[in-house]
């Protein structure tokens, strides 16, 4: 028990660093970096690649190894992070901080890929720049490593804080924090201090990074994501921008993901992390240690939620010119070769999950960021129903989508009653503790090792075994759903989600239920997500929770965001884009990954109306009202 302890001290002390860069970012700018993790993988890369090139091979010692370690790591993510607030952040100020929220994930996607591309994908072992089982107390082994790491995030918390309550520019960081505005009045550099506080904060990814790879021993480039989010939960544990709740937050869940592995092994990781987040969620959410006397951790304004698209409106086509394209979509399948129509049936699935996002994400502006989850239960379900209970493929496509629309729809109904910002974490957590339970239920899903022999879909017992059918089938369901969307849309109930996502405020003084409509708009999203999946699942035939990642999350958002958050049609032209084209191309996934990440980047600072949507200047997104007539 005490050696499990200390791993989770040791572990929990390197999630304390991270969390705290993302505490400091999020208090000064109120901006949820989700390319902190990708910083982390940044510094534990960087000082691989110290340790092996030189280190190593010119023999230096471990001290300074570790110094010359800490000094590159500090330089780079240093740059990286100034130049992410310079060029990304900085241009995003004044709009709702859902656009710089999603130019993180742009910005992170960016660094994954190129950390993938300079270094490869591999698993690789970290260079032994300090030891890490050279000692022993009453049968406790530790390293130097391990001694070190604890010393350094002790060392690192008293800076911090010290330059926090004596230094100047300190101090000019915590009135930042407290009220920009009224900073600015005082003559505070408030653009400056954004500068620093997210050179700070990127710093502190960078050396958390070479902890990280010091306590696993094996590191890949492709963990950025998972850090980032592990960060990302033990900040929102400990109270999001409280600096001392990040470094208690860290340590909890280092303890708690310690003694939970111990437990139930490790496959039960994301289970118990995520696991902890919903229940902090729905029990605690303004965190562990949040303090209501001093407002530490208090959140300025809602930076998950809402929507930068007021003034922009879905372009609407007439309905002969739908009608058109409709035939063109359906007489596609027929002209087209098994590269293209296999292509083809890509594009319409991931358009399909991300049809229903327009409606929550879009029209009713709640950030989803966990629709992996709802996507991985409906292929799930499907291949379930269908390979072990015989059921007919139409049958347990339909249930897939049901069974996602209600279980997505369970696991958040807790939280429904908070505010948006903290939904938007809440979904983060159902899609992760979703693979995890896929991953851990053996005797049903088969774990780790997936469902093999999933048939192709049959309609009328035709079995639809070539690339061309599968794709014509993908074609007729999309277009179901872009009519079934449309129609909301048009109707009272997209009205009103129009309404939640324009002014939420306004429309609870209205009497407006919005929390309630933004869960009915997720069961929507959730079951378009669910059904996809199974179509996912019978046309590769094969499924495992490897799939159903974080970047899939990622992924759907991006793909409405380019297209136009609140426009269906948009949503198919962005999968066109970001999964046709490099399909077609055969672009290598490394490059794919990098395009994705600029695309989202470019279109939230220059077109962040998305591709298909216009903008309507003294609009609201609908240009209605909550009653469906014209807006005066």
């Amino acid at each position: 028990m005490i050696d499990t302890l200390f791993s989770g001290l040791i572990h929990g002390s390197v999630y304390a660093i991270a969390a705290v860069g993302m505490s400091l970012i999020f208090g000064v700018t109120n901006v949820a970096n989700f390319a902190q993790g990708s910083l982390v993988a940044v510094g534990m890369m960087t000082a691989w690649w110290i340790g092996t090139s030189f280190g190593a091979a010119l023999g230096w010692s471990a001290a300074v190894t570790l110094t010359v370690t800490l000094l590159v790591v500090i330089l780079v993510t240093g740059i990286l992070g100034f130049i992410m607030n310079a060029v990304v952040i900085t241009p995003l100020e004044g709009r709702k901080p859902i656009a710089a929220l999603l130019a993180t994930i742009g910005v992170g996607q960016v660094l994954d890929n190129s950390l993938q591309l300079i270094f490869g994908t591999q698993t690789r072992q970290f260079p032994q720049i300090l030891p890490t089982h050279n000692l022993q107390i009453a049968g406790l082994r530790f390293g130097t490593s391990d001694i070190v790491a604890l010393i350094v995030t002790i060392l690192l918390m008293a800076a911090l804080w010290a330059f926090l309550t004596y230094g100047k520019t300190g101090q000019a960081i915590r009135a930042t924090s407290q009220d920009p505005e009224a900073a600015r009045q005082m003559g505070i550099p408030v653009k400056t201090i954004r500068h620093i506080s997210f050179v700070i904060g990127a710093v502190l990814a960078g050396i958390a990074g070479i902890f990280v790879g010091l306590a696993n021993g094996n590191i890949n480039p492709t963990n950025g994501a998972s850090i980032g989010m592990t960060a990302f939960v033990a900040a929102t544990i400990g109270g999001l921008g409280s600096i001392p709740g990040a470094v208690l937050g860290g340590l909890a869940l280092g303890i708690i993901e310690a003694l939970g592995v111990s437990w139930l092994g490790d496959g039960a990781h994301d289970l118990i992390t995520f696991g902890a987040l919903l229940l902090i969620l729905i029990f605690r959410p303004q965190g562990l240690f949040f303090s209501t006397k001093s407002g530490t951790g208090a959140v300025r304004s809602e930076p998950m939620t809402g929507t930068f698209l007021e003034n922009a409106r879905a372009i609407r086509l007439p309905r002969w010119a739908n009608l058109v394209l409709a035939v063109l979509a359906v007489l596609l399948p027929f002209v087209s070769n098994n590269a293209l129509a296999g292509a083809g049936t890509q594009v319409v699935i991931y358009a399909l999950a991300a049809v229903g996002l327009t409606l929550i994400s879009g029209s009713a502006g709640q950030t989803v960021l966990g629709m992996a989850g709802p996507f991985a239960t409906g292929a799930y379900t499907s291949a379930i129903l269908v390979t072990q209970y015989g059921w007919s493929f139409f049958a347990g496509f339909l249930a897939g989508g049901v069974v996602a629309a209600v279980t997505a729809s369970i696991l958040t109904f807790p939280v429904w009653k908070l505010s948006g910002h903290y939904v938007a974490i809440a979904t983060i957590g159902v899609g992760a503790v979703t693979v995890a339970i896929i991953r851990l239920w053996e005797p049903v899903t088969h774990g780790s090792l997936g469902i093999q022999g999933i048939p192709f879909p049959s309609i009328f017992g035709q079995v639809l075994d070539t690339q061309q059918k599968m794709f014509l089938l993908d074609i007729v369901v999309l277009l179901v759903a872009l009519w079934v969307v449309s129609r909301i849309q048009r109707a009272h109930l997209g009205h009103v989600f129009a309404a939640v996502g324009a002014d939420q405020e306004a429309a609870e003084a209205l009497g407006i239920r919005t929390n309630a409509y933004k869960a009915l708009a997720y069961s929507i999203a959730g079951l378009f997500a669910g059904l996809a999946g199974a179509l996912l699942a019978h046309q590769y035939t094969y499924i495992d929770p490897t799939i159903f990642t974080s970047t899939m999350s990622t992924l759907f958002l991006t793909i409405i965001v380019l297209g136009g958050m609140n426009s269906p049609l948009g949503a198919v032209l962005g999968s066109a884009l970001l999964i046709g084209l490099p399909e077609v191309l055969r672009f290598a996934s490394t490059w794919r990954g990098i395009l994705y990440g600029v695309l989202l980047v470019v279109i939230i600072l220059l077109r962040p109306q998305g591709l298909w949507s216009r903008t309507v200047n003294g609009k609201n997104v609908t240009g209605k009202n909550v009653t469906g007539k014209k807006a005066a």
